[in-house]
This record gives C-alpha cells, sequence and structure tokens, in this order.
C-alpha cells in the first residue's frame, strides 16, 4: 500500500511520483486540493509522519495560514483544522506506506519508506 497527497503542479510532487513509479509501484494518488482530507485523516497522517508540531507539515508563506490566524505558537489541534479547512495549507507530497511516512522535500526523503 502506497498513498501520494499529491498535487500535479508542484515539481517535488511530481518527482516523488515517479521516484515511486521508477520503483515499479503504482500509489493511490489523493489529489488532496480536491478531495479535502479531513481533521482525522489529517490527525492520522500527523501521527504516521512522528512530526513534534503540525507546523512541520504546513505550508506557513501561504496567505491562508495568515487568515488562519495561524502562528508558530499555534497549537497542532488549531492547525490540522486549519489545514482541513484550507488544503493548500498541507506540504506536499507526503508519501505513506506500510514502512511509515515522509514528506517529500526532497523527493528523495522517500525512497526511505519504499
Amino acid at each position: 500500500m502506497i498513498k501520494i497527497y499529491h498535487n500535479p503542479r508542484c515539481s517535488k510532487s511530481r518527482q516523488s511520483l515517479d521516484l515511486i513509479h521508477e520503483i515499479g509501484h503504482e500509489p493511490e494518488v489523493i489529489l488532496y486540493l480536491e478531495t479535502k482530507p479531513d481533521y482525522r485523516e489529517l490527525s492520522g497522517i500527523f501521527e504516521k509522519l512522528g512530526l513534534q508540531s503540525a507546523l512541520d507539515m504546513t505550508r506557513t508563506k501561504e496567505p491562508e495560514f495568515k487568515e488562519a490566524s495561524l502562528s508558530k505558537d499555534s497549537r497542532n489541534e488549531d492547525i490540522l483544522k486549519a489545514i482541513a479547512q484550507h488544503p493548500k495549507l498541507l506540504e506536499r507530497p507526503i508519501v505513506i506506506t506500510d514502512k511509515g511516512a515522509r514528506i517529500g522535500r526532497p523527493p528523495e526523503n522517500v525512497k526511505e519508506i519504499l
């Protein structure tokens, strides 16, 4: 099982998808801007990534970050709720396999779990 939270307009996301294909896998591609992950799904992703702060899976430079009244001191719960409301805030790509989860920045990060 391989899932990729993918934005086809993002070069890092395309490169990560290419790495998965090169190894011979066909992942489940989740176009998260079209099929918005809900809070529960995002909480699971956060847990699988093993991060201390949800900011590490957040695109903090997007205008929606400020619009959601988020800051570096925001609680993880509030950040995940904001990502659910504004999926553009989700860092991309995120790849999940049976071996774990990684953010594909750089794309080579995903090799560890393939």
